[in-house]
């Protein structure tokens, strides 16, 4: 996406960042990723649905901790956004400049992916152990922080406290691991309410001039958090989901090697998973 005139400084899977002012201009597209590849279709609606549930999420746990977020509001940004409102009206946030740090704050609440595939190999998940026999999608006896490396590019990986208050700073993990395990607990009790099982989900912290730390990025949405419908929930197997595993599953029914661009999805693959972010969403928020 380009916006003449802005600053671009960052392009992710999913977002574009520019330097407005004193701050950020984030804008999520409606690009889905899977295995490591920006997929050739786009999912219409997706980034005004991931900006909306992180707006929702921003304010509903600002209690716990402030967050980045100044608006959302197309009108009170700077000027210079105005000539792209049409661009970014509801899929953007003007947002506060922070030093990040560069820890992913991964919090677990039932076994699955790759912390079920740890859990098979190893008995543990990350290097914590957990009582034997358990099976897959089963609730974890209370949710685990498991922090990974932020890689700019390739797999994010796992690694342990330790290791990641080396990369960050002792004090700064502590903050952020209690700050991780409160949100993931909050935001679960609620989710759950509403019908929906949040099995895990990532969030990522920075550091304001006065060393405060805040919530950024996003929050809670089907991109950074895995989430699966309480109906039907079966622990012993993979279970439906509103995220973008449902894109995963497909791409794993076709003959792709994913070190190749991947293919095109179908229109039915693209109607559905629109559906499922939009189901989302309607459950959560209303």
């Amino acid at each position: 996406m380009e916006l003449n005139g802005l600053k671009h400084v960052k392009s992710g899977k999913v977002r574009e960042i520019y330097e407005v002012g004193d701050g950020l201009l984030i804008v999520a597209t409606d690009r889905i990723s899977a295995f490591d590849w920006v997929l050739p279709d786009l999912i219409p609606g997706k980034g005004k649905i991931l900006t909306r549930l992180s707006l929702f999420w921003f304010d509903f746990l600002s209690d716990i901790i402030d967050n980045h977020l100044i608006t959302a509001d197309v009108s009170a940004m700077p000027p210079e956004t105005h000539p792209h409102r049409e661009a970014i009206e509801g899929r953007s946030m003007y947002v506060r400049r922070t030093e990040v740090i560069p820890v992913e704050c991964i919090v677990r609440g039932y076994l699955a992916g790759s912390g079920w595939r740890d859990y098979k190999r190893t008995g543990k998940l990350c290097g914590i152990e957990l009582p034997p026999g358990m099976k897959e999608s089963e609730k974890l006896p209370e949710p685990i922080f498991t922090p990974s490396t932020k890689a700019e590019e390739g797999h994010d990986e796992n690694i342990s406290e330790a290791e990641a208050a080396r990369i960050a700073s002792p004090d700064d993990v502590e903050i952020i691991r209690e700050a991780s395990l409160t949100l993931y607990k909050r935001a679960a009790d609620y989710a759950l309410g509403k019908g929906i099982i949040i099995a895990d989900t990532k969030f990522e912290f920075g550091k304001l001039p006065d060393g405060r730390i805040i919530l950024i990025d996003e929050a809670l949405t089907p991109v950074s958090s895995r989430f699966w419908p309480l109906d039907g929930y079966e622990p012993g197997r993979s279970q439906p989901s509103f995220d973008k595993q449902f894109v995963r599953d497909y791409l794993d029914t076709l003959d792709w090697d994913k070190n190749s661009p991947p293919p095109h999805l179908p229109p039915e693959i693209i109607e559905k998973t629109a559906e499922k972010y939009l189901q989302v969403e309607q459950l959560l928020v209303g």
